[in-house]
């Protein structure tokens, strides 16, 4: 078993990038088979399909490593590295370019939603982002890929490039890829806005108050906690009460979440009662939880060549396992011998 999964490095990261991927990642490192490997890779070559700034990118992905070993990944268990330093998954994408399809790429959801109106306008990397993503898993003979709903098309994709490329140049007998299989994680809590219940948690919200962020002391927690948006109604006894409270349902999730209950259980206790005793609890289980990740998070960011080191010895183990596929498929497209 071989498990292979990428993310795009951005900056602060926070409790919604924690318990919608991060945790999920830890999970899967330590459920893992013992003659089972886990590959993670920070995805900075996708990156560049979207206009950024390079010191940012470069930024970016050296927090996104301290958080996912802040966080639980063990870079002597699983193999953690950034795309840039692996130059393989570049060529192999442009040797699967000859297998893909533009019909298919046309098809890509997210395409069409990131390109909008303006396709004409948009970079090819952002066209091809797909094939890319197939050649990050196809080059490591991934067996599984976690996926949610949003990337099961592209997972699909691969597949269907790993199937025409081994019909056109191998043999059923000795294929050139693995057809990776997907694995859907455990439901992945939806967090959202702290300021607003109908709006996902994220970075790029200005206001600071919107969200927990990984980096965030005790004393700033308790503060967001104590200030997100709520209604003046108690908590109902079960989650259909919830139903046109938005905020009070992310606040009643996030606990659930990181207890481990289901919404109704966690309203099965705290039912009747009001925010101000709620909130106080849900601040002491986020400090209880967060605590030595953001303390270790922040040391681990104070030490960039700590940092480049873990990503610099992934890439070396990484750059060793794909050297055969690579090989293999220059040989089947008769660029070699």
């Amino acid at each position: 078993m071989r498990v292979v999964s990428g993310i795009q490095p951005t900056g602060n990261l926070h409790l919604g990038n924690y318990l919608g991927a991060i945790r999920n990642w830890v999970r899967m490192q330590d459920q893992i088979p013992e003659d089972g490997q886990c590959l993670f890779f920070l995805a900075d070559l996708h990156a560049i399909s979207m206009p950024h700034s390079p010191d940012e990118l470069r930024r970016a992905t050296l927090e996104m490593t301290a958080a996912l070993v802040a966080c639980g990944i063990d870079p002597a268990r699983s193999v953690l590295f950034n795309q840039a330093q692996v130059p393989a998954h570049a060529e192999l994408q442009w040797l699967l370019g000859g297998t893909a399809r533009m019909g298919w790429l046309n098809r890509m959801t997210q395409w069409k939603d990131k390109a909008g109106k303006n396709r004409e306008g948009q970079s090819v990397a952002l066209f091809t982002y797909p094939v890319l993503q197939a050649a990050d898993v196809l080059l490591y003979q991934a067996t599984h890929v976690p996926v949610g709903d949003d990337q099961k098309q592209h997972l699909e994709l691969a597949r269907d490039i790993a199937q025409k490329f081994n019909n056109d140049f191998a043999s059923e007998e000795a294929p050139v890829f693995t057809l990776p299989e997907p694995i859907t994680p455990p439901d992945a809590a939806r967090i959202m806005s702290l300021r607003d219940g109908s709006k996902k948690m994220s970075k790029s919200d200005p206001s600071e108050m919107s969200r927990i962020e990984l980096a965030d002391d005790a004393d700033t927690i308790m503060q967001k906690i104590k200030k997100a948006k709520t209604d003046p109604e108690p908590l109902p006894s079960e989650v259909a009460g919830l139903e046109s409270r938005p905020e009070a349902l992310n606040l009643v999730t996030i606990y659930g979440a990181l207890s481990g209950e289901n919404p109704d259980a966690v309203l099965s206790r705290f039912g009747g009662q009001g925010f101000g005793a709620f909130k106080p609890a849900l601040g002491e289980l986020l400090v209880e939880t967060l605590a030595p990740i953001s303390a270790r998070f922040r040391d681990l960011l104070e030490d960039h060549e700590a940092l480049d080191a873990i990503l610099a010895r992934g890439a070396a183990r990484a750059r060793e396992i794909g050297v055969p596929t690579l090989d293999a498929t220059y040989r089947a497209l008769g660029l070699v011998r």
